[in-house]
């Protein structure tokens, strides 16, 4: 005898008459959210949210560009604070300054970025 949380199998099953593009869009909706139509439906139907598959790997894929964005902060603090290196570039101050100014401002406009597509996330 197993135990355990009870299964929906056996239990009663409510149809549903849909037209087949209706049909269609259902079963695409609940693809994309990682259920199968029937979890789908009785999400919807309990009033429970229904997240996306996409908006997950979005949010995943914005955390590790967001830690990239730090390991480049860090690496980029690191040199700053490493005369010696700075001396081995023989690069004049003016030349280093510009470069490192490029680099933060490219930075910001990706964090700007990231923030943006974050924002427009639904949960």
């Amino acid at each position: 005898m197993m135990t355990g949380s009870p299964t929906r199998k056996g239990t009663t099953p409510i149809k549903v008459w849909v037209l087949p593009d209706e049909k269609g869009d259902i079963v695409n909706k609940a693809k994309s959210a990682g259920l199968s139509a029937s979890a789908y439906l009785r999400n919807v139907g309990m009033g429970a949210p229904v997240t996306g598959i996409a908006d997950k790997e979005a949010v995943m894929e914005l955390v590790k560009i967001n830690a990239d964005l730090g390991r480049i902060g860090g690496l980029l603090k690191m040199w700053l604070t490493n005369d010696e290196k700075l001396e081995l570039e023989g690069h004049s101050s003016a030349r280093l300054e510009s470069v490192i100014l490029a680099a933060l401002r490219d930075t910001k406009a990706i964090q700007a970025l990231l923030y943006q597509k974050a924002s427009a996330l639904k949960f």
